[in-house]
């Protein structure tokens, strides 16, 4: 019987869509065997029930005022223990900045394969077989993932959908104890401070509209911001645009940034440049608006306008509030 185990990260009381995600692929994996989902924290236990809505069989419950948030060597040894409490042979965590974080660093403590940022996976037989984009997003390889102990996975977000939530799904929720000492919380944070509040995570969000060099300078962002609110989308920026200063470099897209995979990619005033589309290239739909009809990100959209930015983005957000939004 396959034993698949995912890590719930959580923010503010909320569980992650990525982890979700994961519980969904463990999901699919495990057949009739078992998906059992770990929640470290203080506190977390409320958030049991909903990892059971969606999909996990079993959910072990970490709690532990010292883990109020995330700490790079508690959480994993934390983490290595549960994998063995929970007798699993795969773990599947999303792949966000904690989730990377953590799984290479449980990989370590365990001695284990680890396959990271993967877009797809399967078993084939006994052998765990992962997609993931190499060459800077140009070409799909197969990987798989050998240990002998347990074998590790991030999944990149929006790769996999969540399940639907069923309330009427429960799941068997057991606390387990931290053998953590002084020498495992080697550093504490004791304040995590937001950028900006309300928007929404270009890593995970279904919609990201993002904007380039094109743009021409800080006082004209306002012009993608109406259109990622028409979208209900969030905003992303390419790495000139931080780099010169405009924003901030949590939204930015790249090899050097984030990597997005959402349903829809708008691209305005992205001239295309590799590492940009190393970020960005698994996008499900991607639209650019550029008025260059020779720039690079033409080869890889779905849908291309060439024209001034200025007069088809504004158009483009009127047009869909007069639909009522995406």
């Amino acid at each position: 019987m396959n034993k698949l185990f995912v890590y719930a990260e959580h923010r503010e009381g909320i569980v992650k869509r990525a982890s979700l995600e994961a519980i969904a692929a463990a999901r699919d994996m495990a057949g009739d065997g078992e998906v059992t989902a770990l929640l470290v924290g203080s506190g977390v236990d409320e958030l049991a029930a909903g990892l059971g809505h969606h999909g996990a069989d079993r959910v072990l419950v970490a709690n532990d005022e010292r883990l109020g948030r995330y700490s790079p060597t508690a959480t994993p040894k934390v983490v290595a223990e549960a994998i063995g409490v929970a007798g699993a042979s795969i773990y599947i965590c999303g792949a966000t900045a904690q989730g990377k974080d953590l799984s290479a660093r449980v990989a370590a403590r365990l001695d284990a394969g680890l396959a990271s940022d993967v877009t797809a996976l399967r078993l084939d037989g006994d052998d765990l077989l992962c997609e993931k984009p190499v060459m800077s997003g140009k070409a799909i390889g197969t990987v798989k993932v050998a240990s002998d102990t347990v074998r590790l996975v991030t999944l990149r977000p929006n790769s996999v959908p969540a399940l639907e939530a069923d309330s009427n799904r429960s799941c068997a929720v057991e606390s387990i104890a931290t053998d953590l000492d002084d020498s495992d919380l080697h550093s504490i944070v004791t304040e995590a401070v937001r950028s900006e509040g309300g928007k929404i995570d270009v890593s995970e969000a279904d919609i990201v509209v993002s904007g380039g060099r094109g743009i021409t300078g800080p006082e004209h962002w306002a012009v993608l911001e109406d259109l990622a609110d028409a979208l209900g989308a969030a905003v992303g920026a390419s790495r000139a645009v931080v780099d010169a200063g405009w924003v901030p470099h949590d939204i930015q897209v790249g090899q050097t940034g984030k990597v997005v995979s959402p349903g829809l990619y708008v691209a305005a005033g992205i001239s295309g440049a590799i590492q940009h589309l190393a970020g960005m290239n698994s996008s499900k739909c991607i639209v650019a608006i550029n008025k260059d009809p020779e720039a690079p990100i033409f080869k890889v959209a779905d849908y291309g306008v060439v024209g001034d930015l200025f007069e088809v983005v504004p158009a483009l957000t009127e047009a869909i509030r007069e639909l009522g939004g995406a």
